[in-house]
């Protein structure tokens, strides 16, 4: 059996937990969909007051990790973004390009990944399947609910696996 890390982890979503996608949901509310579009807009995300806040109170006792559906493609952007907010520094783990399952079994899978070395404190996420399935598994969620739900969003969250 391997020891756990020392610090716990308090791992966070992005969109719709740190940073406001609301101005680029409109790329996904037309079909087809715009991804490009879609991608290239989030470096201009308002960051989620609520979501910051409580990030930074996290990394007083934990390390902060990252965890998004954005595809491996957008790392630079997300990087810069993070730094630019402020946000603790935490590895950032993604989508791989090419995956298209649902944002609840990638996350899912990370997690447990995760889970072998770290004690997981929380995981926040605005998903209420990301959330559902975390929780059943065992995980403590605090889901955000600081922005309002998209349904053009959770249809790609969901049913096409993009972010």
């Amino acid at each position: 059996m391997t020891q756990k890390s020392s610090r716990p982890l308090a791992v966070f979503d992005l969109d719709g937990t740190l940073a406001d996608s609301a101005h680029r949901q409109r790329f996904l509310e037309r079909e087809p969909r715009d991804w490009d579009a879609f991608f290239a807009a989030a470096p201009q995300d308002p960051p989620l007051a609520e979501g910051v806040a409580m990030a930074l109170e996290s990394a007083v006792e934990c390390e902060v990790v990252y965890l998004t559906g954005r595809p491996e493609r957008c790392r630079r952007d997300t990087l810069d973004w993070l730094a630019a907010q402020a946000l603790p520094e935490g590895r950032l783990w993604m989508r791989r390009d090419d995956d298209r399952r649902p944002a609840r079994r990638t996350k899912l899978e990370i997690l447990r990944r995760l889970a072998r070395d770290h004690e997981i404190r929380v995981l926040v996420d605005d998903d209420e399947l990301v959330c559902a399935d975390a929780a059943r598994a065992g995980f403590t969620v605090v889901r955000a609910r600081w922005t309002g739900a998209s349904e053009g969003l959770r249809d790609a969250q969901e049913r096409e696996g993009r972010t």
